[in-house]
């Protein structure tokens, strides 16, 4: 009888930023900039590396792939973010909520492989240079990206699905901006330390594992970086590689503090802005403004086409 007087939760309440409402105004011109300029800086990356055969390497192979791949991450959570800013809905369907809630951390997680698949390369190519133009040859350098993509999507099913397969009976209203592992869990009427066990193992594999990787090889890059006599080849090893650590080190910190202990914060949310909207319209700068091979390429690509538009 218990059992029968539940009602079963069809759709989700995205609670956002309802709370705040000067700081939603600013905050939806905040998310639309950093929305325009992610899609517009990545989609030049791509196009640049692809048409400049200077760019035609491993490391800005692997950078096109990320590039692709930050396109994809934004547009999950972003445009749901500013149609709760203008008012327009603040409901999403349960199906809606779970297939938003499985690419966001499948994006994410894939993310964080492709971030230590970099550094592996940035690695092979500082201590290894002679071995490194016939290991990272084109076809292999293909095989190698595919797999944080089958890595990402393959390891976020086991928290989805425990979490998709709990009772969900009321309240429906999520303290979130998008659909996240922890605030479902917490609105589930049934028991969630099972869920709550399989989100951290899925963190620790998927984010402190990578994390490591990138921190132990980073290390041996600079201590062999330091090796280097003349002043000019330091600063180029570690301009091919600065680039990579901040972007890695600004990712990483905010996704650890929120998944490693996903306990539903109510500062989450914030947190959450900083890894979906702050950081992806930051990182084709990053990588641009850093590195002088593509900032001539950009420069090039550029005098071509004024040059065609003045014929």
């Amino acid at each position: 009888m218990q059992d029968a007087n539940k009602t079963t939760v069809t759709k989700f309440v995205l609670m956002g930023f309802n709370n705040l409402d000067i700081f939603e105004k600013i905050l939806f011109f905040i998310a639309t900039m950093a929305y325009v300029i992610c899609i517009f800086g990545n989609f030049t990356i791509i196009i640049l590396v692809r048409v400049e055969p200077s760019l035609h390497t491993p490391m800005y192979f692997f950078i096109t792939t990320f590039a692709f791949l930050e396109i994809m991450f934004v547009s999950v959570t972003i445009p749901k973010l500013l149609a709760l800013l203008m008012k327009a809905t603040s409901t999403i369907s349960m199906i809606g909520c779970f297939v938003q809630m499985y690419a966001l951390h499948a994006l994410g997680e894939t993310e964080c492989f492709l971030l230590a698949l970099m550094v592996v390369d940035r690695y092979l190519a500082i201590n290894n240079p002679l071995r490194y133009p016939a290991i990272m040859t084109h076809k292999f350098c293909s095989a190698l990206a595919i797999v944080p993509w089958i890595a990402g999507f393959i390891i976020s099913l086991m928290p989805s699905i425990c979490t998709i397969l709990l009772d969900y009976c009321g309240p429906n209203e999520i303290n979130q901006f998008f659909c996240d592992l922890a605030p479902l869990q917490n609105l589930a009427c049934s028991d969630s330390s099972f869920s709550n066990l399989a989100t951290q193992i899925a963190a620790v594999l998927s984010v402190v594992f990578p994390f490591v990787t990138i921190v132990v090889l980073y290390t041996d890059i600079i201590h062999t970086v330091l090796k280097i006599e003349s002043n000019e080849g330091k600063q180029k090893a570690f301009s091919t590689c600065s680039s990579h650590l901040i972007v890695a080190c600004i990712f990483y910190s905010t996704i650890i503090i929120v998944y490693i202990r996903p306990k539903g914060s109510q500062y989450d949310k914030f947190l959450a802005l900083m890894y979906t909207v702050i950081t992806p319209p930051l990182n084709p700068f990053i990588y641009t403004l850093r590195n002088t091979d593509v900032k001539n390429s950009l420069r090039k690509l550029i005098r071509q086409l004024l040059r065609e538009l003045s014929l």
